[in-house]
């Protein structure tokens, strides 16, 4: 089928990709912006298979569209959310995205024979989306930072209170159905208003800064540390028996006495009571395992503070 002349100057002229192909699905038609993009010349592509002037684009998926238009007559459809391109061209968009190239919405349309009303090639249509494609990337990435500030104490980017108790929940509901051990190790910084009144607000939130950056470097990835309030602290330890906990939290206490935090001109010397405690078959509810670490932790401060206490009946 031969294009009249004024379509084929409608069609070099639109600011969308045309291309054409026949049955044997060789390119009888190349329109402007398709050379534009794709840096190919019209002359030097007509005749040639699509294939072989595009070698990026996915052949097997590209011929099964274009021979189901060709036998079944009807159009077919690519988003760009199921595949960012099809034929590997730059966009010439003024944003940035993650891809330098196009994000390509794809129509295939039949072409028929005016005769015979049988189709004889197919009509690619490519419309740049990039800008969609970019601000689908910033709306993405905006939600999962807003997801993670939902998540996340702003001051020690540690799960805030309202997400580890959500995770507690899930890992006692887990530990108790499936009869795996569970541990929770509370612990707070010691004579913390001391060091508020002494180096400030500020010297003080390092030290809780540097409190959990320090325990985050010894955790497993399965682990999970939260800031339960003010200077008090939750870490959770699935898998994890009473033995296992106290000897993970020794280790954080003796690692936190002789970590120096510099602030200013000075060097802060802090140290935590800290409180264990292992899931037992008559806890009811995670609070149980809270109640019965702090309980601990509170016997830690008692016995002079800088101490660890595992919680026995």
């Amino acid at each position: 089928m031969q294009l009249s002349d004024i379509h084929s100057l409608i069609l070099q002229r639109i600011n969308s990709g045309v291309l054409i192909v026949d049955a044997d699905i060789n390119l009888v038609y190349f329109n402007r912006f398709m050379e534009s993009h794709s840096q190919l010349k019209s002359e030097d592509v007509i005749g040639q298979s699509l294939f072989d002037t595009f070698p990026d684009a996915p052949e097997k998926w590209l011929k099964r569209k274009i021979q189901s238009v060709l036998m079944l007559n009807s159009p077919a459809f690519s988003s760009w959310e199921q595949r960012q391109y099809v034929f590997k061209m730059r966009h010439a968009r003024p944003v940035t995205t993650s891809s330098e190239f196009m994000a390509q919405d794809i129509t295939f349309i039949p072409v028929c024979n005016q005769q015979s009303n049988e189709v004889e090639q197919v009509c690619i249509v490519i419309d740049d989306v990039t800008d969609v494609f970019f601000y689908q990337e910033k709306l993405k990435d905006t939600l999962a930072k807003l997801e993670q500030v939902s998540r996340m104490d702003g001051l020690t980017q540690v799960a805030n209170r309202r997400f580890w108790e959500e995770r507690f929940k899930i890992e006692f509901a887990s530990a108790v159905r499936h009869q795996n051990p569970l541990s929770l190790i509370m612990f707070d910084m010691d004579k913390f208003k001391q060091v508020n009144d002494i180096y400030g607000h500020q010297g003080g939130d390092l030290v809780l800064v540097e409190a959990t950056r320090l325990v985050q470097s010894m955790l497993r990835k399965e682990d999970l540390l939260g800031r339960y309030g003010g200077e008090e602290f939750g870490l959770i330890l699935p898998n994890t028996g009473g033995k296992g906990a106290l000897e993970l939290a020794e280790r954080i206490r003796k690692a936190f006495q002789v970590h120096p935090i510099k602030f200013k001109e000075h060097v802060i010397h802090a140290t935590m009571s800290v409180g264990v405690c292992e899931l037992d078959n008559n806890f009811k509810k995670y609070e149980d395992l809270v109640t019965r670490a702090d309980l601990a932790l509170y016997q830690s401060k008692r016995d002079g503070r800088n101490r660890t206490t595992l919680y026995r009946k």
